[in-house]
């Protein structure tokens, strides 16, 4: 990640709840709330990607993870709307006349899913739906952690991987108070983040 420029709207909710709760001449009603309601953070990567992050809890927006991925070629969402979106000119061969800008039929989805599956949902995905935690996602986690240790392999997220990610929320900070500034991200690794070539999960022999 190269750098971030962050945009918080006023704050509004914190109040409102306040003094709803507690009454408009409480303490609580009184207090000042820095943060935002809303804040939009978008973050510009070495390789030319770019992320957008947006941390809202006031708001009564339905719980989504927005998660979504936009390529040149297609485009996929998980939660709470699952669909894949594929280049008019790039569609499976036999799947006919599919428009652009709309998702695929649920049958080509399904399809691609399975055909796509990642290892370790084929081996715990059921189990991990069943115990639950996001969906299965936390078991899935914790499942990779232990299993990454036990075997000696190396971890899926390294240290330097949670340092980035952990420094966002200084970083986003900064920016916000600088009415949106660009702000750098530093590089943990000393200039060595692209000596990985490729990424694979770990698996034991």
């Amino acid at each position: 990640m190269d750098y971030l420029v962050s945009l918080s709207s006023d704050q509004f909710g914190l109040t409102a709840y306040a003094a709803e709760t507690f009454g408009a001449d409480s303490e609580q009603a009184k207090q000042e709330y820095k943060k935002g309601d809303m804040n939009t953070t978008l973050i510009k990567t070495a390789n030319g990607k770019s992320i957008m992050i947006q941390h809202d809890i006031t708001s009564p927006r339905p719980y989504n993870w927005k998660h979504a991925l936009s390529g040149t070629k297609g485009y996929i969402e998980k939660y709470p709307r699952r669909g894949i979106a594929l280049d008019p000119n790039d569609q499976l061969a036999e799947f006919d006349n599919l428009s652009a800008h709309g998702f695929v039929p649920q049958e080509v989805f399904e399809k691609l899913m399975t055909e796509y599956e990642h290892p370790i949902t084929k081996e715990v995905g059921e189990q991990a739906r069943k115990v639950g935690g996001h969906g299965g996602m936390d078991f899935i986690m914790d499942y990779r952690l232990i299993y990454c240790l036990r075997n000696g392999l190396p971890l899926d997220m390294n240290v330097y991987d949670a340092v980035e990610w952990s420094c966002l929320g200084e970083l986003t900070e900064i920016s916000v108070q600088n009415n949106s500034a660009p702000v750098a991200i530093p590089d943990f690794t000393r200039g060595a983040w692209n000596k990985l070539k490729g990424y694979s999960h770990a698996f034991a022999n």
